[in-house]
């Protein structure tokens, strides 16, 4: 007799696989982590009376949580506009066009908030040309990082204590409301951000990234500063090569922002031997097969992404100051206006 098996939906895909990488450390390797925040704004959206069926979702994203909201509207009939820009690469505009969301591509940066803030005020235009279309806005929506207890209870039924958590930053919301939740169990835990240069999140000046779903133009409310006890700051080219140790060395082909954690969670279990990390691998690789995983791309657009390594991180006297390398800054679970003084706008 064969077993009857279980037919799946996208909830079952919004686990990580936890996979040893040697020692104490572990990779959190999501297929597409955003699933996750997505369905569960959603689910509270239309709990709330937000979200009527076959209504309208309107949101700004150039990544993958604009794949998320497709998959999840194409189930749950819904219409879907996404406000991009140019780091929305021609394999996800077109995963996007065959799942049925329109597309509005925003040219020109906001002269102060880059092409965040410039996506941000066109969604306003769609908003008041749409009314009754529901905005999830993963930027300041508490069920954004709320979402994350799911993900905080899946490492600790799979690695039990956790001592330190890495991940990349940029909604704010996995590493923070995973973190907010792990804590709950182990107040102790040592929780590091991993940035990039010329994002604002923690403190950089404003200026054009190479590296998409990483950093930002604007400091999202959902970014809870609060919860970081050290911030780390990596140039594209050393997340590029990450991302390929992270492929030759363990078979895992994550996307860039995996790679980045993977450095830094590396360095840092390196450092502290016997202490239990997870790094937060956000999304596979398939999407940066023409990007990241191409040589001729990377030549081209990512100059030195093979060269030198560091092998460890230059500390910093303040998170303003210009970087051109792997850097780290202590920021010891405080405010961004106590380390900075002025608290840049939030949006």
């Amino acid at each position: 007799m064969f077993e009857r098996v279980r037919p799946r939906n996208l909830e079952d895909f919004e686990e990580p696989r936890m996979v040893p990488l040697g020692g104490h450390l572990f990779g959190a390797c999501f297929f597409l982590m955003k699933l996750l925040p997505a369905r569960f704004m959603l689910k509270r959206a239309v709990e709330r009376g937000q979200l009527a069926p076959g209504g309208t979702i309107c949101e700004s994203s150039s990544g993958t949580f604009a794949l998320a909201l497709a998959m999840l509207s194409v189930l749950n009939g819904y219409r879907l506009l996404i406000v991009g820009d140019w780091a929305l690469d021609r394999n996800l505009r077109r995963r996007l066009l065959q799942l049925g969301a329109e597309l509005d591509i925003v040219e020109e940066p906001h002269p102060i908030g880059g092409f965040q803030l410039a996506r941000l005020e066109r969604l306003q235009e769609h908003l008041r040309r749409r009314p009754g279309s529901y905005w999830p806005a993963q930027y300041y929506n508490e069920d954004n990082p709320i979402s994350y207890s799911k993900v905080a209870a899946c490492f600790i039924d799979a690695v039990g204590p956790i001592d330190c958590l890495v991940g990349t930053v940029g909604s704010g919301g996995s590493m923070c409301g995973t973190a907010r939740y792990l804590r709950m169990l182990f107040p102790d835990l040592t929780v590091i951000g991993v940035d990039t240069h010329n994002s604002v999140l923690f403190g950089q000046p404003n200026a054009p990234r190479k590296v998409s779903g990483l950093g930002g133009g604007i400091v999202p409310a959902n970014v809870d500063h609060t919860q970081f006890d050290e911030i780390h700051w990596l140039p594209a080219s050393e997340i590029m090569a990450s991302a390929h140790d992270l492929h030759g060395r363990h078979g895992l082909f994550m996307g860039p922002t995996s790679g980045a954690a993977f450095r830094v969670a590396r360095w840092w279990s390196d450092c502290n031997p016997g202490k239990t990390v997870v790094a937060i691998f956000p999304d596979e690789g398939h999407r940066y097969a023409d990007t990241v995983y191409d040589e001729a791309w990377l030549k081209s657009s990512i100059p030195g992404w093979n060269g030198t390594r560091m092998e460890e991180p230059t500390a910093v006297s303040s998170p303003t100051v210009d970087m051109t390398s792997w850097a780290k800054y202590p920021w010891r679970r405080r405010n961004l206006s106590d380390v900075l003084g002025d608290l840049p706008p939030r949006i």
